[in-house]
């Protein structure tokens, strides 16, 4: 599979600092988009740190005899997706003990979602309300679940989803990363081909644009990095009120094909995260 991406973050309408971290690492096919919150406790720190661990742990893996993160067992689970969810897992600890070592961080926190793709597998790991988005021929699918209240509540029936996107408790998450010692993480496996799009984005985006919204615009924009420019600019159009980040990458059969065009163009590659704020 060949693989052509891109990523844009952006501090929204409303917010002073943009709290939102993400990174591409091109060469591994490793996509990973973190949502800090905290505000003045260094919402972009924990964001930072979620992002700078995932990817350090997941170009060079340290076997550490003293590691007790716990990984649910998975019959056939990849390597790497063993990898990638212990990652997280570590994320997790380095953000708690930040936080509990320095007194004017305490209670910062992140969302994670990153994306492993390996040939035909793609790993996803997942702790918060950032998503991740798979198209394959017109239809959008979510592959994650959400860690909030409402979430939870339109599991339960107790409110519709057209209730949830009204409710003043969207941000409440039920699971974070740095609020406790240990987390669980959500990691599945999907096998992906020529033609898919995946989509990271933090819940700035989600908010403001529907998924028909999503959906069309990954179709008719094919550059990755444009088409999350334009979901971004949509989301601003609808207020911004949050900080809004958007990973995109399309996958491509080896040979050449239907946008083999493209390898001549340039790819934009942004990573960031900004300062002050919150969720």
């Amino acid at each position: 599979m060949r693989i052509v991406s891109g990523g844009v973050t952006d501090v929204g309408r409303v917010r002073s600092n943009n709290e939102d971290c993400f990174r591409i690492v091109e060469p591994l096919s490793l996509y990973v988009l973190s949502d800090g919150m905290g505000g003045e406790a260094h919402g972009e720190v924990a964001s930072a740190m979620a992002v700078d661990t995932i990817v350090n742990y997941c170009s060079n893996p340290i076997r550490d005899p003293n590691d007790t993160a716990v990984i649910a067992s998975q019959t056939g689970w990849s390597d790497k997706t063993r990898l990638l969810t212990k990652s997280v897992h570590r994320a997790n600890k380095s953000i708690y003990e930040a936080a509990e070592a320095n007194a004017e961080q305490h209670g910062m926190g992140a969302t994670v979602t990153a994306a492993w793709i390996d040939g035909s597998k793609l790993s996803v790991a997942h702790v918060g309300d950032s998503r991740a988005y798979l198209l394959r021929a017109g239809s959008l699918q979510q592959l994650t679940s959400d860690h909030s209240l409402v979430a939870e509540q339109v599991r339960r029936g107790i409110l519709t989803p057209a209730e949830a996107e009204q409710s003043e408790m969207q941000s409440v998450l039920l699971r974070a990363l740095g609020a406790v010692p240990e987390i669980e993480v959500d990691t599945e496996e999907y096998v992906i081909f020529a033609r898919d799009i995946l989509m990271l984005c933090c819940d700035g985006l989600t908010r403001m644009v529907t998924e028909p919204e999503i959906a069309g615009t990954l179709q008719a924009e094919t550059d990755p990095t444009r088409a999350a420019e334009k979901l971004i600019a949509l989301a601003n159009e609808r207020g911004g009120v949050d900080n809004i980040t958007v990973i995109v990458a399309r996958i491509g059969a080896e040979s050449r094909g239907w946008f083999s065009w493209l390898w001549g163009g340039g790819r934009k590659k942004a990573a960031g995260n900004g300062t002050s704020g919150g969720r």
